[in-house]
């Protein structure tokens, strides 16, 4: 327990001390949670004040409609609205109308908007359940072809089929719910179906399979738009442990998993570090995730590579590694010039 007590206290250090390294002139505000702290601005990274979460660059947090409709998959929309609130997109529901709506018959849902009055989104996304309810709705697919300058098209399961009615995966490979994929294929002939991935990315659409599959696919587009660091944050506040990095199909240009350091570097740095207080942590490389993990007490907690020989903690903040002239690294510091812990 004091060990646990004492690393708390290590990551808020991380926090106030790192955030004199990473100043710029962006502006930085907490994810989306419906408090007065959504309209706070921040000059530098850190932690939310007030709602104790990460801060993220401004200019990274779009705006994605959800459009649902009566029946839509829980774990469709919600999986993926958890992983980009938690990022900060700005998250609005949309639907035919306003009337209220039942997800698998149990929850009931109030959409935001409807496409009458909804707002201009960065991102649209679609979700399966009962999805024929928006595909073979006329004034729905007409509304999603007005639709002007959107940044990613995006859908979940059965999802897919409105995108396919709208002409948006003409030419393009696609994937959707496994029990639906031959009706994908024999209704759309214009889409190439493919079977056995979680997702694919075509650069600007992105189709998962179904219901879990769409976390895969959301985590996907936040490593595209924020980096792979950002993802893995968001996977880690989660308890999403059993992602597979990079497990879909994936024809965009830019490749958000490209490995540019090899196991042997990350080696280095394992290891017994000092801290204040006369206490210590281990550091150990996790092949699985591909990150160093401090471990304390029995429960690990990633450090996750930037550049060189910095890294940074589940809050964004940086770690400072530092070496002899041997290369060899001997231990760590809190700020780029600030007091170095040994490498025991």
């Amino acid at each position: 327990m004091k060990q646990s007590i004492l690393f708390s206290i290590f990551l808020i250090s991380l926090v106030t001390m790192g955030q004199n390294n990473l100043k710029s002139n962006s502006q930085y505000i907490c994810p989306p949670c419906s408090s007065s702290c959504d309209d706070i601005s921040y000059d530098s990274p850190g932690i939310c004040s007030h709602c104790n979460m990460p801060l993220i660059d401004k200019e990274n947090s779009k705006t994605i409609a959800f459009y649902l409709q009566d029946g839509v998959e829980v774990l469709d929309f919600s999986g993926p609205m958890e992983v980009f609130s938690y990022a900060g997109y700005r998250v609005f529901t949309v639907s035919a109308t306003k009337k209220p709506i039942k997800s698998q018959g149990i929850l009931t849902v109030v959409p935001d908007y409807s496409i009458e009055d909804a707002p201009k989104a960065d991102i649209l996304a679609f979700f399966g359940g009962n999805s024929q309810a928006a595909s073979q709705n006329g004034k729905v697919i007409e509304w999603v072809k007005n639709q002007q300058d959107i940044e990613y098209h995006f859908s979940v399961c059965t999802g897919a089929f409105v995108l396919a009615e709208t002409g948006i995966l003409d030419g393009k490979i696609a994937t959707t719910f496994h029990n639906a994929l031959y009706d994908l294929e024999k209704n759309y002939p214009k889409v190439d179906v493919r079977k056995n991935v979680r997702y694919v990315d075509n650069g600007k659409v992105i189709t998962t399979a179904g219901i879990s599959a769409g976390i895969d696919g959301a985590l996907h587009l936040v490593a595209k738009l924020q980096g792979i660091n950002v993802a893995k944050r968001t996977a880690y506040y989660m308890e999403y442990d059993n992602w597979n990095i990079g497990n879909g199909l994936i024809l965009a240009e830019e490749n958000p998993y490209q490995v540019e350091t090899t196991m042997d570097f990350f080696k280095d740095f394992e290891g017994i570090y000092e801290y204040k207080d006369d206490t210590t942590f281990v550091l150990k490389y996790d092949d699985k995730a591909g990150d160093l993990m401090v471990e304390i007490n029995d429960l690990f907690y990633p450090l996750y590579y930037e550049n060189e020989d910095m890294f940074s903690d589940v809050d964004s903040d940086p770690v400072f590694f530092h070496r002899d002239d041997t290369g060899l690294v001997v231990g760590y510091s809190l700020s780029k010039n600030g007091k170095i812990y040994r490498r025991l």
